[in-house]
């Protein structure tokens, strides 16, 4: 086995975005931002893309990357990564989304560097600033012990602030503020194994969240703090919030 690997699991059905892995950002396909940003930010890791259609293959191939053919009927990010690993053998597995076309350097080797013994998973949070992101459902929300492993992960805006959200601005949202997940994660090789045998939790049916499956059977996730920028494409709006992003870096 190889020591760690990144595995892009990449899906082409989206409920809230049909295709949007394809879907072209300044006439490139989504998919294939994220490919050019781990080039640039992961030259020294090995990376992989698993894929569940011909077409997204040919765009991780297009940008030089090895691939591995999953079953379609995978119902979570997770269980194609578990299939991926049969063939890429890592003994240490950090999954980078599909949709994530910012990640960066810095948080793929945070999320190496926290996955100790203890912890099946590692996952990274980072700061709401503003009341409208903290209430809305498409941005995860992370709340974390005093150890800092994750206790819990919600569309809910968590903590629920009982005496009134503060204003934006308000020192509240730079002191402690809520959490928003990333959905980056370093996993075990074992516990990928030992995932795919977990029936899903109610939880997770219910969030829609496949990491609460891990939390239910009682495993740990580590987490950490990022304040790197990350867009996580959800929604056409945010394919576009993007394409603005780009513009302005040129």
């Amino acid at each position: 086995m190889i020591p760690v690997a990144i595995i892009v699991p990449a899906r082409l059905a989206s409920t809230r975005f049909p295709r949007k892995l394809l879907h072209l950002i300044q006439g490139v396909p989504l998919l294939a931002h994220v490919a050019r940003r781990l080039k640039r930010e992961a030259s020294d890791w090995p990376v992989w893309f698993a894929v569940d259609d011909p077409s997204l293959e040919a765009v991780a191939h297009a940008e030089g990357f090895p691939v591995v053919m999953t079953d379609p009927a995978h119902q979570s990010g997770t269980d194609r990564l578990a299939e991926a690993n049969q063939t890429v053998q890592a003994e240490v597995v950090l999954n980078i989304q599909a949709d994530e076309p910012l990640v960066s350097g810095e948080q793929i080797q945070k999320l190496h560097d926290i996955l100790t013994e203890e912890h099946a998973m590692s996952t990274l949070v980072t700061p709401f600033r503003r009341p409208s992101d903290f209430l809305d459902a498409n941005q995860v929300k992370c709340v974390r012990g005093v150890t800092g492993d994750a206790l819990y992960f919600s569309r809910s805006p968590i903590p629920s602030v009982r005496d009134g959200l503060p204003p934006e601005g308000d020192s509240f949202w730079q002191a402690q503020p809520p959490l928003r997940h990333l959905g980056l994660y370093g996993y075990r090789a074992e516990f990928l194994e030992a995932f795919t045998r977990l029936a899903p939790g109610r939880l997770e049916g219910l969030e829609k969240l496949e990491q609460l499956r891990a939390l239910e059977n009682g495993y740990r996730i580590a987490v950490a703090e990022t304040s790197a920028p990350s867009v996580g494409i959800d929604t056409p709006e945010d394919a576009e919030a993007f394409a603005r992003y780009l513009e302005k870096t040129k």
